[in-house]
C-alpha cells in the first residue's frame, strides 16, 4: 500500500504537468489583403455559378479523345508523379513515428548467457576470496520507455510532422496539375505544328508551281534569269521552315513520351491537325485561389510546420522527464526462472535541465523563428505569383481573341484577293501566277491563323493551370450579375462570384 501511495504522489502531479499547454505560437493562417475581384476584360464578365465547381480531369473539356487518354496514361505512369506520391508515404510514415512520441515504448525482453566469472576479479570484501564459477543466466523481463510531454515538444513535433504530411500531400497535387498542363501544352504544340507543317507544304507545292510557270516563260525568252533565282530560293528558304518544323514536332513529341512514362524510341503520333478549340474556364475571385491551388496549401502547409518547429526549439529550454519501469525473472536455472525468488522489477524517472550550452538552444530557437518568416514570405509570394498568372492568362485570352479576329479577317480577305485572282485570269487579264501569289497570301494568312489558334488553346492550358484545376463544365451563368465589390478586403471566405465570358470571341 505504500509502494502504491508513493507511485499515486509521483504519477499524479506528474500527469498534471503533461496537460499543460505546448511552448510556442499557436498557428494561425497569415491575413493577406486580396483584391476584391479581378479586373477582366471583355468578353469576360462578373457572374455566379449555379452550383459548387468540383475537381476533376479538365482536359476532358477540350472533347479530344488522344488528349484523354494519354493524360490516363500519364496519369498512371509518370515517373515524376511516381516520386511524389512515394514522398508522400514517406512524409506519413514520419507522421506516425511522431505520434507514436505519444504513448510508451514497450518491450519483452529475454536472454539467455552460459558465463565464467574470473577468480582475479576485484574483492568485494577483503576478508572474502573470490573463485572462479561457471554458471547460467535466464532472463525474461518487460520494460517500458516513456518520456512525459510536459512541455509540448512530443505534440509540436507531432503538429509539425501532420503539416509536412499534408504539404506533401499537396505538393503531390501541384506535381500532377503540372504534369497534366506540361502534357497538355506540348499536345496542343504539337497539333498546332501540325496545322502549320501542312500549311507550308501547300505553300511549298504552289512555289514549286510559280518555280515551273518562271520557268517556261524564262525559257521562252519573256522572263529573266532574276526571277528564276528568286522562286528557287523562295522554295530553298521555305523547304528550311518545314525541317525546322519538323525538327520541333520530334522533340514536342519526345516530350510527350517522357511524359507518360514510355521510351521516346517506341512513341510516336499520328500528324493530326489542331482541331480543340480555346476553352474559357470559370474564374473565381481572388480569394478562391488560396483554397484550389495545391502550390498554395503546400505554402501554407510548410508555414505551419515551421511554427510547430519554434514549440519544439522552445521545449529545449525546460527540462525533460523520461520513465523506465521493468519487471520480470531473472534465473541460473531454466526451471526457476518463473519463481517468486527469482522475481525482479525496477521503476525510475530520470531528469534533464539544460544549465549550459554555449547558446546551441537559443540559437536552434533563433533558426526556428527565421525558417517561419522565410515560409511566412514564401506564402505571400506564391499567392502574388498566382494572381499574377490568373491576370497573366485572362489578358493573354483576351488578346488573342482579338488577334484572332484580326486573323480571320486577313484570311477572309485573302480568300477574296484569290477568288478575284482567279475570275481575272479565266477572263484573261491576268497570268496564272498572279492566281499562285494570292494563293500563296492565302496561305500565309492561314499560316498566321492557324498559330494564333494554337497559342490561344495553349492559354486556355496556362489559366486552368493557373487557377489550380479543372472543374466539370455543368455551370450555367444566370441571366443577371452581382456588381463588383469596390474595395480590397482581407482574406475571407471565397464568394460565389465567377467570371464567364459574355459571349464566345470570333472562331469559337
Amino acid at each position: 500500500m505504500s509502494s502504491f501511495r508513493t507511485w499515486t504522489g509521483l504519477t499524479l502531479p506528474l500527469a498534471l504537468l503533461c496537460a499543460c499547454a505546448p511552448l510556442g505560437p499557436d498557428y494561425r493562417r497569415a491575413a493577406l489583403e486580396l483584391p476584391a475581384n479581378w479586373t477582366p476584360e471583355a468578353p469576360w464578365r462578373v457572374s455566379a455559378p449555379n452550383d459548387a465547381i468540383p475537381r476533376g480531369a479538365w482536359w476532358t473539356a477540350f472533347g479530344d479523345t488522344r488528349l484523354n487518354e494519354l493524360e490516363d496514361k500519364a496519369m498512371s505512369s509518370n515517373n515524376t508523379l511516381s516520386i511524389a506520391a512515394a514522398r508522400l508515404e514517406q512524409a506519413r510514415a514520419v507522421s506516425t513515428q511522431a505520434g507514436a512520441g505519444l504513448f510508451p515504448e514497450i518491450r519483452l525482453n529475454s536472454g539467455v548467457n552460459r558465463l565464467r566469472t574470473s577468480a582475479n576479479r576485484p574483492l568485494t570484501a577483503y576478508t572474502t576470496p573470490t573463485f572462479a564459477t561457471v554458471q547460467s543466466d535466464y532472463t525474461l523481463n518487460v520494460s517500458a520507455r516513456y518520456e512525459a510531454d510536459f512541455f509540448g515538444r512530443v505534440r509540436r513535433t507531432i503538429e509539425a510532422t501532420d503539416a509536412s504530411a499534408q504539404q506533401s500531400a499537396a505538393d503531390l497535387e501541384n506535381i500532377r496539375l503540372l504534369v497534366s498542363a506540361d502534357l497538355a501544352n506540348n499536345y496542343v504544340t504539337l497539333g498546332a505544328l501540325d496545322n502549320e507543317i501542312d500549311v507550308v507544304q501547300r505553300s511549298i507545292a504552289l512555289q514549286r508551281k510559280a518555280l515551273a510557270f518562271v520557268q517556261v516563260r524564262y525559257e521562252a525568252g519573256t522572263g529573266s534569269g532574276l526571277d528564276l533565282a528568286q522562286q528557287q530560293a523562295q522554295i530553298d528558304a521555305t523547304a528550311t521552315q518545314l525541317e525546322l518544323l519538323a525538327n520541333q514536332r520530334n522533340r514536342v513529341e519526345h516530350a510527350i513520351a517522357t511524359l507518360v512514362g514510355t521510351p521516346a524510341p517506341v512513341f510516336s503520333l499520328e500528324a493530326r491537325p489542331l482541331t480543340l478549340e480555346p476553352w474559357k474556364p470559370p474564374i473565381g475571385v481572388p480569394s478562391d485561389l488560396l483554397e484550389r491551388r495545391p502550390d498554395i496549401a503546400s505554402a501554407e502547409r510548410a508555414m505551419a510546420a515551421a511554427n510547430a518547429q519554434i514549440g519544439v526549439a522552445a521545449a529545449a529550454f525546460y527540462p525533460s522527464f523520461n520513465f523506465g519501469p521493468s519487471y520480470g525473472f531473472d534465473s541460473r536455472s531454466f526451471t526457476t526462472l518463473l519463481d517468486m525468488p527469482s522475481l525482479l522489477w525496477a521503476f525510475g524517472v530520470q531528469a534533464s535541465q539544460l544549465i549550459f550550452d554555449g547558446g546551441r538552444a537559443k540559437a536552434g530557437q533563433r533558426y526556428a523563428e527565421a525558417g517561419y518568416q522565410a515560409t511566412l514570405a514564401s506564402y505571400k509570394q506564391v499567392v502574388l505569383g498566382a494572381m499574377q498568372e490568373v491576370e497573366d492568362g485572362l489578358s493573354t485570352l483576351v488578346t488573342l481573341g482579338r488577334a484572332q479576329e484580326q486573323a480571320q479577317a486577313a484570311v477572309r480577305s485573302t480568300t477574296r484577293l484569290l477568288q478575284l485572282a482567279n475570275d481575272r485570269y479565266a477572263g484573261g487579264l491576268a497570268t496564272y501566277l498572279d492566281v499562285i501569289s494570292a494563293q500563296q497570301a492565302q496561305l500565309s494568312s492561314d499560316r498566321i491563323r492557324v498559330q494564333v489558334l494554337g497559342q490561344q488553346v495553349l492559354a486556355s492550358v496556362f489559366l486552368v493551370k493557373a487557377l489550380g484545376g479543372g472543374w466539370e463544365n455543368t455551370i450555367t451563368p444566370p441571366a443577371t450579375a452581382p456588381a463588383p465589390e469596390p474595395a480590397a478586403h482581407a482574406l475571407a471566405p471565397p464568394s460565389p462570384a465567377f467570371l464567364f465570358p459574355s459571349a464566345p470571341s470570333a472562331g469559337h
